[in-house]
């Protein structure tokens, strides 16, 4: 049997382990990378070169003129997408029907949009999934082929869970290029358009606490969401842009103004006041002083009775 012939559009280092393993396994055709990470784009189209595979920059959206006349030209089976920035056009994926399949890290159709693992993260999902679906002309709306669901572990960075997604994106796409190559029939589920949530790219309003809104484990989900691509959730101090990297949940309870420093514990952390009478524990603070522990923030002012803004 012919080996099926794989093209990857990819936008990053998420989708490294994938490409590694897909040419490992020769299903490899081709890697078409769109707008992403000065370095890690640097990396793709070394190794691409170095192994010899015909590769392709796609920075913007007008360059996506180019696509389907290369895609024409290497003639793949298959064109798989992860993280591909990119919306592919009908003109595009006209190439073939059922042959564009995207690897969204997110569970569909509940969490569409462009940064799934933020909204699971800020929402304390308990378990999160890599959808494999068909494309279409809109984003995460094609037929579902598979989930592969993994559990989101307590206190989990949006770092961190993108890494074990990037990992376990691999396997998924080696396990779809086997189904594709030897399986009779690729399965199909439309997805639930009653279920369906669509989120676009958090902005400044989604990422900064509200803390006499937010309880103190909402507040923990958000640092956690925003680390590192954010380099911390944002707020002020004492009028003061800084963003918060890291803290967890204090088994002591206050009675005072929500966001308000209370003290240095021992452990130098910075214990601040929540709604219902919470304290979380700050451990890492960020700002135009630079990243620090707030053991070393504190050591150059008093921070007990400093106030975090809303």
């Amino acid at each position: 049997m012919e080996q099926k012939r794989i093209l990857v559009l990819c936008g990053g280092q998420f989708a490294f382990p994938a490409l590694q393993i897909l040419e490992l396994e020769k299903f490899l055709c081709g890697v078409g990378i769109g707008k992403g990470e000065n370095e890690a784009l640097k990396v793709i189209e070394r190794e691409t070169q170095n192994s010899g595979l015909p590769y392709q920059s796609f920075p913007t959206k007008e360059s996506l003129t180019d696509l389907k006349g290369w895609i024409e030209e290497l003639q793949p089976d298959y064109i798989f997408s992860i993280s591909f920035p990119f919306l592919l056009s009908e003109d595009i994926l006209s190439y073939g029907e059922e042959r564009f399949i995207n690897f969204h890290p997110g569970p569909l159709p509940e969490y569409r949009g462009p940064m799934p693992l933020f909204e699971v993260l800020r929402y304390q999902e308990k378990e999160t999934a890599i959808s494999v679906h068909f494309m279409n002309k809109e984003f995460d709306e094609g037929a579902i082929i598979l989930k592969e669901k993994l559990p989101v572990s307590p206190n989990e960075t949006y770092g961190e869970l993108a890494i074990k997604l990037s990992e376990r994106t691999a396997m998924v796409a080696l396990n779809v290029a086997h189904m594709l190559q030897f399986g009779s029939q690729i399965p199909r589920t439309e997805q639930d358009e009653n279920q369906a949530r669509y989120f676009e790219k958090p902005e400044v309003t989604d990422t900064f606490i509200q803390w006499k809104r937010m309880p103190a484990d909402e507040i923990i989900s958000l640092i956690n969401a925003c680390n590192p691509w954010n380099q911390g959730a944002d707020t002020l101090l004492q009028g003061r842009n800084v963003k918060i990297l890291s803290a967890s949940l204090s088994e002591e309870q206050h009675a005072d103004t929500p966001g308000k420093v209370l003290q240095l514990t021992p452990e130098g952390e910075m214990a601040v006041s929540c709604l219902d009478g919470q304290i979380i524990n700050v451990q890492i603070i960020a700002g135009d002083f630079g990243i620090q522990t707030v053991e070393r923030f504190a050591a150059k002012k008093p921070i007990a009775g400093l106030l975090f803004n809303s």
